[in-house]
């Protein structure tokens, strides 16, 4: 029998609003024809994916099926949730910045409707996060949501390396090398965790805090090292003006989302170490 519980729960309303409002966000540009511009792809692509992805968790928790799956569901759940607040974050910067801005009214309707599923989103991961006291899985942290957020950063860097040559200075590769290392890291931790394996790890807690710091130590060389190569004699080119993208723009991209991952990282190793030496043995 269905269990309309699901639906009529705080967070089951929001997820049947997240449903709407990523609905018409891209049934809004969908109306409008067909776009050939990457963002425009990357906008429609968040929305239909949040909005298939949401649809499958209602349905499945209406079933039932989601109790016989060999996952952790709730940590699942708030990773997704987590993932699509930042997606949808994104495509909420996006578009009005690249496509709105050309005041067409389906566009500028997007927009709004998009900034609601991102708000719906971020009240999703509020309801579900773990709360003080509360045992609940390692997602539903504080350290667990910043390790979505590492990886997601870390995805947008990849994105922006496309038209950069860092091969050419041993300095940037170092730079890539650091991304690419945690990146990883904070993936396995997720997978490993909604796929209940993180009980396997030996000493997972330690590893977690030791990882972090090194994180930490060499995101720092990273906010350093990074703008030290890609600006020294590489000011902006004019024709970057005649472009709604350009390329030495992903080079302050990636510098900003570097300090980015850099900040995540230490509020991660403070909360890592205050569970594992405080929390754990109070």
């Amino acid at each position: 029998m269905p269990d309309f519980r699901t639906l009529t729960v705080p967070v089951g309303i929001v997820r049947i609003l997240e449903l709407i409002f990523t609905c018409v966000s891209f049934s809004l540009v969908a109306s409008f024809g067909h776009g050939t511009h990457p963002y425009w792809t990357l906008c429609m692509f968040v929305w239909c994916f949040c909005f298939c992805v949401t649809f499958l968790i209602l349905v499945l928790e209406l079933t039932g099926i989601n109790t016989k799956l060999p996952i952790s569901w709730d940590d699942f759940t708030i990773a997704f949730a987590m993932l699509a607040t930042l997606l949808v974050l994104a495509a909420s910067i996006i578009f009005p910045t690249i496509f709105a801005r050309t005041g067409y009214g389906l566009f500028i309707g997007a927009s709004v409707t998009s900034c609601l599923a991102f708000i719906l989103y971020a009240a999703e991961v509020g309801l579900t996060r773990a709360k003080p006291g509360e045992l609940c899985g390692f997602l539903s942290t504080v350290p667990g949501l910043l390790k979505v957020l590492e990886a997601f950063v870390a995805c947008i860097i990849f994105s922006c390396l496309r038209n950069i040559n860092f091969h050419v200075y041993p300095g940037l590769q170092w730079c890539v090398a650091v991304y690419s290392i945690f990146f990883i890291f904070a993936l396995v931790v997720i997978i490993f965790t909604i796929g209940r394996l993180l009980s396997r790890l030996p000493a997972f807690d330690e590893v977690l805090c030791g990882c972090n710091v090194m994180a930490v130590l060499m995101y720092m060389t990273a906010v350093v090292i990074w703008p030290l190569y890609s600006f020294k004699n590489n000011p902006r080119p004019a024709f970057c003006e005649l472009f709604t993208h350009c390329p030495w723009d992903d080079l302050v991209v990636i510098s900003f989302l570097t300090c980015v991952n850099l900040v995540a990282y230490i509020v991660d190793t403070v909360y890592s170490f205050r569970l594992v030496f405080f929390v754990s043995r109070a």
